[in-house]
């Protein structure tokens, strides 16, 4: 990066929360001015940043110049997974008095709390983060458990903490709910997670993507895959009439995790049979195929072999995409601009190398670029 390069700062982001190993971009610092407090008037109406491989170039755009940008015969691979209002109140119990009626009576006067519902487990259990309101509408993280907490779920019913997702941190944990159909409770009494940086609550229509289907499982994910939402019908005819082929899998996402940045664990997906055959005769016949979002890099890149040739698949995904590990299935990126220490960053140094993505964060904050799931987004190209 050249001396007149802006410093990389992070006012908010907490060095010694990190398990993730950034690379240039560790020391990069987000002034709080920088996160998109409400979305833009228009969902197209945000910037594009393009950053290039091949010779390193970097340039700025809006996004409704994005058909200009790709070719006929390159594949754009997009998440149809609908958002769900995941973020629902709750009083925890005192573990140490069960489930008795005093203790479910005192919890009305006692800890509120806000779950966050994460993954639904095949086995019907859920993964869930339980964290305290903020009083501005928002929420902070709190210690995690002990396991046999019990929360009463607003609209009613109840949830267990079991166990922790993940031993070594207390973030995540397995709870059994007792509500007949959890999803349909959330449509009922949830409402989308949000987080501080935001100003204000918005509709649930506001998380959501032009690209979203039901899912035949009623699955979906707790935080809008948001590299996508940008998209509107108009723009998605233009790509479509200009030779550019949309292809769709399924990847639920779960919750990020926007203090501790740990690396993304398992989550369900989809690569239809159709969408690996047109990825693999777009790549045969020298298109380029462009994820919208990491979630579709995660998903295509399951679903690929080591000569990057993709079968339909479905299941469970646990990979994580490193510069060690690379891309095979994936040329190009659509994504967001992602914190310092956010795991996403390994997937975009695999993608573009250390040097195009400092160069491209640079020249984000040089342009005052918004963050997150209603800013601007980045192009990374071949």
């Amino acid at each position: 990066m050249s001396a007149a390069a802006p410093a990389l700062v992070c006012e908010t982001c907490d060095a010694e929360a990190a398990r993730v190993d950034t690379g240039a971009l560790a020391d990069l610092r987000l002034p709080p001015e920088l996160s998109a407090a409400v979305p833009a008037p228009r969902r197209d109406a945000v910037r594009l940043l393009v950053g290039r491989r091949s010779g390193g170039e970097v340039t700025h755009h809006g996004f409704r110049e994005l058909p200009g940008l790709l070719r006929a015969g390159d594949v754009l691979v997009v998440n149809t997974s609908r958002t769900l209002p995941a973020a629902l109140d709750g009083w925890a119990a005192d573990p140490g008095t069960g489930g008795t009626a005093g203790a479910r009576a005192a919890s009305k006067a006692g800890q509120p709390v806000v779950v966050h519902f994460s993954t639904r487990r095949d086995d019907g259990r859920w993964v869930v983060e339980v964290r305290s309101p903020d009083g501005h509408g928002s929420t902070v993280r709190r210690p995690g458990g002990p396991a046999g907490t019990e929360v009463r779920l607003a609209g009613g019913g109840r949830l267990v903490l079991e166990r922790p997702l993940d031993p070594a941190t207390d973030r995540l944990w397995v709870a059994s709910v007792r509500v007949p159909d959890v999803v349909r409770h959330l449509r009922r009494h949830g409402r989308p997670i949000r987080y501080a940086y935001t100003a204000r609550d918005q509709p649930l229509s506001a998380y959501q993507t032009v690209f979203g289907t039901p899912s035949a499982d009623g699955r979906g994910s707790a935080e809008m895959p948001s590299a996508a939402r940008p998209f509107t019908a108009s723009l998605v005819t233009e790509l479509v009439s200009r030779g550019v082929q949309i292809a769709p899998i399924e990847l639920h996402t779960g919750v990020a995790s926007a203090e501790a940045h740990e690396p993304p664990y398992a989550e369900p997906y989809t690569v239809p049979a159709s969408t690996a055959w047109q990825v693999n005769a777009a790549r045969a016949a020298g298109g380029r195929v462009v994820a919208v979002g990491t979630t579709a890099v995660r998903a295509l890149e399951s679903a690929a072999d080591g000569r990057g040739v993709v079968r339909a698949a479905h299941g469970w995904t646990e990979l994580v995409i490193t510069p060690e590990r690379g891309v095979r299935a994936v040329d190009g990126l659509l994504t967001g601009l992602h914190e310092p220490e956010a795991s996403h960053l390994l997937m975009l140094r695999a993608l573009s190398g250390d040097g195009l993505l400092t160069r491209v964060y640079a020249e984000a904050l040089r342009g005052r670029y918004l963050w997150h799931e209603f800013g601007d987004v980045n192009l990374l190209l071949p």
